[in-house]
């Protein structure tokens, strides 16, 4: 059994530890101890550090059974080829071997790393597991290895064998005299390959070396945090074990060393010894002043491995390195975001706070960051510190000051995808890839046609692709303004483009087309079909024509929809099918003003005015402007159903009310209002919303003065006033002022969910559910927040976010005052003084406040456990549990203390530690 090993400690810990004897007597000076190798390494202190005279007269020290503390010479009968070196022992020699071979065959499973001795890995190992089996009696301190308690109990014997000529300081091991005269010397011969920095020893240079490869091999066992150092590992772990036993006499904090009580009373004091020669900054920390020389020097000696890309200090490095991996540990407690550094979470928390401690003087205006209210006040100071080398043009931010530069040095970073070409600024390429996407977001005002750019709108002098993009929205904006600027010389009559009155001049100057067939004269080209189809015989005046003809023997649609996805033939067919989305509406009606989407819907209009009605039924005798409207008017007097949804079986008389049905189960919103982007099924719900954009309410309530937009809403409005509630449900006699509302209602009984998804099979009773639970599929967030930019799902979420921002809390508890955002929260809350528990568990009678609270209570008769930990697979009851776990996963330490800041897992955790600075509280009074 090896001494001071715990391990080997008998199992009864009731018995107190046997405290060594101490036998071994110097005869010089009295002093006692417990081995006789402490006591020779003390001798040397009166002999002479590396004599062995006055050993060799005293035969014994006294103490029992004391012998002569010297031996005869050990044989060593093994010697090694290689090197001529002689051992002891053949295990020995085998081991040694290993040297010139190389062979490292003992493997640790932790870091990969090798050894030659089992024993050293053994030893190793402890660096994982923090095992420290060696134990000091005399202070209790433990260590990893043997040799390291042994040159610890020199401490408590004062005992320093090695001491400097130069300045007569001792020392208790030779490596530590050896680290010492490199100082003397100035000597640093270990020198960093990634920077050429030199070091005097080489346990300094391997630590520095990982501040370049970013390896952290020893971690906490509590918080599972990972340190370059183990004394940094030492002082992490005196933070979980409460251990700051330094206080600061002015403030009352508290810190691990006295060293670091030194720099945080510099606050206090206002102490900066530490000065920069080149511009006279001063600096409370010597690493603050490295940090800020390399400012003037230029020097980046911390380099990122996977990109190359060098930083001033380590830091820096350490927050790029997780743009690699992609490590997100920070989260915020409010919306869930993650981040990857602290501060840049600390800055994200205050758009929820609406903290803007950082105030303009001049405007009076606020911000959150001091760099914000920098770069604001140099409006006021007219400042621009920020000036061109080539140029000497100056600008007030940093930023600005790069793009300038680019045009001097030719840079263009910005590089597109699809087509390789480069530009300098990033909204050059955001404007360029529209072209790519098809996108158009400048919007004609009259019928929101839109186009690519905005400055091709406003620039006047644009030239090419960008002039024939002005050309087409001002030659569309004549439509409205009915603008025909191009007049006919011979006839005197106007057009809206040249190339309209070209064709028109044809008529006046003849027919320039011959047909080499008949000698035909034409005034189009088009008219004189030469091009013909080899599949059918078909025949086409223009070559375009024909291709598309031939798309349909091909079965090709090259022309796709980006909204919806369907795909097309012609070009024209998709123009047409994009006003579905966009709402345009070209085509006007001179006579009562109505627009349409295509010319042919104008010209069936018009029919109206002038009463043709060509389309009679012989049932009834009405009569119908269109074929198709006779047709559907016919299945009204056959009864005739004919299209079948077969998700739920329902019959349609129509197919385009099959179609509008099917978007139901589906969730399919294809028209779209391109005012707000909000989405409806039907095209006529699209129209009634755009009235309220445009204020068109011409039906207004008399009781109330309120306006809708049709009649039909007006009536289930009025139903307020009067009470009228004429839909009654035949299950428990409830009434409902709208049909819809009670054919909802019914669903709770029936347990009808027709609503079904068709992306995961999961049904709902409501539509509107529907709605929302699809857009977890489609990670739709259309809706955005002014004030921070933070994306919902659905409008109601949004101006629920909103009150955030601005406060509002409209209701408030009659009982205790209280005011909330929200009718549910108010609902909620005011249980609470009337002691309502209306959800009642059908398992054990047991009643709860709010249904949730029923819904988790259920999972402990069902056995539920819908929350799964993707790491390990574990499953959790609530929401809250599996929150709480994954933390152990992510490393997360969302909650933290409000005294000292430290971070912990659990709020159970944080409150044990607050016990700690009210104790510490008490004791001050």
């Amino acid at each position: 059994m090896k001494r001071g090993k715990l391990s080997d400690s008998p199992s009864d810990t009731s018995r107190p530890p046997r405290t060594p004897k101490r036998t071994h007597e110097c005869s010089e000076c009295g002093k006692s101890f417990a081995r006789r190798s402490l006591l020779l390494t003390h001798r040397k202190d009166h002999v002479g550090r590396g004599s062995s005279e006055g050993l060799e007269g005293e035969e014994s020290f006294s103490g029992e059974n004391a012998k002569d503390l010297r031996s005869p010479p050990t044989p060593k009968p093994y010697k090694c080829e290689e090197c001529d070196l002689c051992f002891g022992q053949k295990s020995q020699l085998h081991t040694h071997h290993k040297i010139h071979t190389g062979e490292k065959p003992y493997q640790c499973l932790e870091c990969g790393k090798f050894f030659r001795i089992k024993s050293t890995l053994r030893i190793h190992k402890r660096i994982h597991t923090g095992e420290k089996p060696y134990k000091c009696w005399e202070c209790g301190k433990c260590f990893s290895q043997n040799a390291q308690l042994w040159s610890h109990g020199k401490t408590h014997a004062g005992i320093k064998s090695y001491k400097c000529f130069e300045c007569g300081k001792g020392f208790t091991q030779s490596s530590g005299l050896r680290s010492h005269w490199k100082r003397h010397r100035g000597e640093k011969s270990k020198k960093c390959l990634k920077c050429g920095k030199c070091f005097s020893t080489k346990s300094i240079l391997l630590r520095h070396q990982k501040l370049h490869t970013g390896e952290k091999p020893y971690e906490c066992p509590e918080c599972e945090k990972r340190f370059v150092d183990p004394s940094e590992l030492q002082r992490h772990q005196k933070w979980h074990k409460d251990e700051l036993p330094h206080r600061c006499g002015e403030c009352g904090k508290s810190f691990l060393t006295p060293a670091h009580v030194q720099i945080h009373q510099r606050i206090h004091t206002g102490e900066k010894p530490y000065k920069c020669e080149e511009c006279g900054k001063c600096f409370s920390q010597k690493q603050h002043l490295g940090r800020h020389q390399r400012l003037h020097t230029g020097e980046k000696p911390y380099k990122c491995e996977e990109c190359g890309k060098c930083f001033v200090d380590n830091r820096g490095l350490r927050s790029h390195h997780k743009t690699h991996t992609g490590e997100k540990p920070h989260q915020c407690n409010d919306c869930g975001k993650f981040y990857s550094t602290s501060s840049a979470l600390k800055s994200h928390v205050k758009i929820h706070t609406g903290e803007k401690n950082y105030k303009c003087f001049d405007c009076g205006r606020t911000f959150a960051h001091s760099s914000s209210l920098l770069s604001h006040s140099r409006i006021h100071t007219g400042e621009k510190p920020h000036k061109c080398s080539e140029c000497d043009q100056c600008f007030s931010r940093k930023d600005s000051l790069v793009m300038h530069q680019r045009i001097h040095t030719g840079e263009k970073p910005y590089k597109c995808l699809e087509c390789g070409k480069c530009f300098a600024h990033a909204s050059t390429l955001r404007m360029h890839t529209r072209n790519h996407a098809g996108e158009q977001p400048y919007k004609c005002t009259e019928h929101e046609k839109t186009f690519h750019n905005k400055s091709k709108l406003e620039n006047g002098s644009s030239h090419g692709l960008e002039g024939d993009k002005k050309s087409n929205l001002l030659t569309h904006q004549k439509i409205h303004t009915g603008e025909k600027p191009y007049q006919c010389l011979e006839c005197g009559k106007f057009f809206h483009a040249k190339t309209t009155l070209r064709n028109h001049e044809r008529i006046h100057t003849g027919k320039p087309y011959k047909c080499w067939e008949c000698g035909k004269s034409l005034r189009s080209l088009s008219t004189l079909k030469t091009y013909k189809c080899e599949k059918c015989d078909l025949r086409f005046g223009r070559r375009s024509d024909l291709l598309t003809h031939q798309k349909i023997h091909t079965g090709k649609k090259p022309y796709q929809c980006l909204e919806c996805g369907n795909f097309f033939r012609e070009k024209g067919t998709l123009r047409d099918h994009e006003r579905i989305h966009t709402g345009e509406k070209p085509y006007k009606c001179w006579e009562c003003g109505k627009s349409f989407s295509q010319n042919s819907n104008l010209w069936v209009h018009k029919k109206i005015h002038v009463g043709i009605k060509s389309y009679k039924c012989f049932e009834c005798g009405k009569c119908f402007t269109q074929s198709s409207s006779l047709r559907t008017h016919e299945k009204t007097h056959t009864g005739e159903k004919t299209e079948k949804c077969l998700e739920c079986g329902k019959c349609f008389t129509l197919k385009s009310n099959l179609v509008r049905h099917q978007r139901l189960h589906t969730g399919e919103r294809p028209y779209e209002c391109p005012e707000c982007e909000k989405r409806f099924v039907d095209s006529s719900e699209l129209r009634r919303h755009q009235k309220r954009h445009k204020g068109e309410k011409p039906y207004q309530c008399g009781e109330c003065g309120k306006s809708f937009i049709s009649p039909g809403v007006l009536q289930i409005h009025q139903r307020i006033h009067t009470g009228e509630k004429p839909y009654k449900c035949g299950d428990c006699g409830k009434c409902f002022p709208e049909k819809q509302q009670l054919r909802s209602h019914q669903r709770l009984h029936t347990g009808e969910k027709p609503y079904r998804c068709g992306e995961c099979g999961k049904y709902f009773r409501h539509k509107g559910n529907l709605w929302k639970h699809h857009k977890t599929h489609t990670g739709e967030k259309p809706h955005q927040c002014n004030e921070c930019g933070k994306f919902y799902s659905t409008s109601s979420a949004l101006k629920d976010h909103v009150k955030i921002h601005t406060g509002e809390k409209n209701y408030k508890c009659l009982d205790c005052g209280r005011t909330f955002a929200q009718s549910s929260h108010l609902r909620s809350h005011s249980r609470i003084h009337t002691g309502e528990k209306p959800h009642k568990c059908s398992e054990c009678d047991k009643c709860f406040s709010r249904k949730d609270y029923l819904v988790v209570h259920q999972r402990i008769h069902t056995g539920e456990k819908p929350y799964k930990c993707l790491d390990c697979g574990k499953c959790f009851a609530r929401p809250s549990t599996f929150h709480t776990h994954t933390q152990s996963h992510t490393r997360e330490q969302p909650y933290k203390c409000a005294e000292c800041e430290k971070p912990f897992h659990t709020k159970s955790k944080l409150k044990v530690h607050q016990k700690v600075h009210s104790r510490d509280k008490s004791l001050q009074l």
